[in-house]
């Protein structure tokens, strides 16, 4: 049985793999399960036997480079000295930017997710790895005793923010510039959340 286990996962990981790669070279569509399964060095009935379809493989490649993107962002929250702020949390909001805009991820995931996979699916999977650090970038920046419910609120707006700036850079005609003007005012936002005062809801 472990054996067994221990096959499968070799053969997951070389799926993966070579669609990770067709995905970014080519875009989802131009990739045909035929490639992804001559890339992985299996039949195509082997493939099918893990995943159900192209856009499932899809997901879960998508799913393991957010994953990889998350835990890149969560090392160097971990590095920072002193407190955090609104500009380094709109630093380390740009660097993950910069990171989803490189030419092959950009396709993967601001082309081809929200296309491939929908709309509110492609947020699940980029709110499962970045809400929460997006979450406590806002409990040390926002004043203490600011209501919970204030807090969560705020973390929902600015990772919707988040998510539309990545669109808009993935498709921009110099997603450099792009990056740098979203990101600055992104920080702009948080300043004025760091200022909000605590207590009820404001009118």
């Amino acid at each position: 049985m472990v054996q067994q286990a221990k096959r499968s996962a070799t053969t997951v990981g070389a799926i993966l793999a070579s669609a990770r790669q067709l995905f970014i070279e080519r875009g989802f569509a131009a990739v045909s399960i035929d490639d992804i399964a001559a890339g992985a060095g299996i039949a195509k009935g082997g493939l099918y036997h893990h995943f159900r379809s192209k856009q499932d493989i899809f997901e879960a490649v998508l799913d393991a480079v957010q994953a990889e993107l998350a835990a890149e962002l969560g090392t160097r929250i971990q590095r920072i000295e002193g407190h955090r702020s609104p500009h380094t949390i709109a630093t380390n909001l740009r660097i993950y930017l910069e990171a989803a805009t490189q030419e092959g991820l950009r396709q993967l995931i601001l082309v081809d997710g929200p296309v491939v996979l929908g709309w509110e699916r492609w947020r699940s999977i980029d709110d499962r790895h970045f809400m929460a650090s997006i979450h406590s970038g806002l409990v040390a920046i926002m004043p203490a005793g600011t209501a919970p419910v204030e807090i969560d609120a705020a973390t929902r707006l600015i990772a919707g923010a988040v998510a539309e700036a990545a669109l808009a850079c993935g498709v921009a005609q110099d997603p450099v510039a792009a990056v740098q003007l979203h990101c600055r005012l992104l920080e702009t936002m948080l300043c004025g959340l760091q200022e909000h005062g605590a207590g009820e809801p404001h009118d």
